[in-house]
């Protein structure tokens, strides 16, 4: 089901990522105070029609590593083995994701929860189809649809990891959203010395993606930020405007989504 009109233009795609709401080097570690404001400044932009993620944080990436679900199957590895593993980390992530419900019914949301495991399927760790129907049927019906990172069926593998990016873009494509906010840990994309003055990229481009990719036989250092650069670009593409903003500034994420271009890296809307 695709959106059309001046009211699919208005919709928002919020990503809460993981690294800010818990505490990724501690396990299953939250950040309450930080989760319970940005809750409040969801509430505080009511009126703009939203679909909320959020990312696995240290509820879920530690245990996708250790089962390797991100990854094709190790030969010789079982598959009750990846699907045991499946079963952990989609419990574990769960864990947050009820805490991240919790914390909006209290600031006077009304989330509905749209897991991807329900709706979403990969091939060999690529997403291959996405359900939208759900989201739209919460939309229209005053509800805040809310979904998360998660294991997914996959063709190929048996079971592999969604991320919370990946589904906030195609989410974003298929209901013509008119701009997608990823709220982080940082102000921004940082440039500059690791031990000296940094400053933010204010805008995304493909040459500051090429910049962070690394050289023949060198270690990826970049960590998830080139595939959520990547995943901005394609935003922009399909005429939405992305966002990489601090979700640690006070009203940042309330003013982004009632339409603000606040301080961060952005990709810009191009002509569809």
């Amino acid at each position: 089901m695709d959106l059309t009109g001046d009211r699919a233009r208005s919709l928002v795609v919020l990503k809460l990522g993981g690294s800010l709401l818990t505490r990724k080097r501690e396990v299953e570690k939250l950040r309450p105070k930080v989760l319970t404001r940005l809750a409040e400044e969801v509430v505080a932009a009511a009126g703009v029609p939203l679909v909320l993620l959020h990312g696995a944080g240290s509820f879920g990436h530690p245990g996708a590593a250790r089962f390797g679900l991100a990854r094709a199957p190790v030969p010789g590895s079982t598959s009750a083995e990846r699907t045991r593993g499946a079963a952990i980390v989609a419990a574990e992530v769960r864990r947050l994701h009820l805490a991240v419900l919790r914390d909006l019914i209290r600031a006077g949301a009304s989330p509905w929860s749209v897991p991807l495991s329900g709706v979403g399927h990969n091939r060999a760790g690529a997403l291959a189809g996405l359900e939208v129907a759900p989201f739209q049927r919460a939309l229209d019906r005053g509800l805040l649809p809310v979904s998360f990172g998660d294991v997914v069926p996959d063709d190929v593998w048996g079971v592999s990891i969604l991320s919370a990016d990946t589904a906030a873009t195609e989410l974003a494509r298929r209901l013509k959203a008119r701009r997608v906010v990823f709220a982080t840990d940082v102000q921004g994309v940082l440039e500059g010395p690791l031990n000296g003055k940094r400053t933010v990229v204010e805008e995304v481009t493909e040459g500051l993606v090429a910049r962070l990719r690394p050289g023949p036989g060198a270690t990826d250092v970049t960590g998830g930020i080139r595939a959520k650069l990547e995943a901005m670009l394609a935003v922009a593409r399909d005429g939405a405007d992305a966002g990489l903003i601090s979700g640690l500034t006070d009203g940042a994420v309330s003013r982004a989504i009632r339409g603000e271009m606040v301080y961060g890296s952005w990709a810009h809307a191009r002509a569809p």
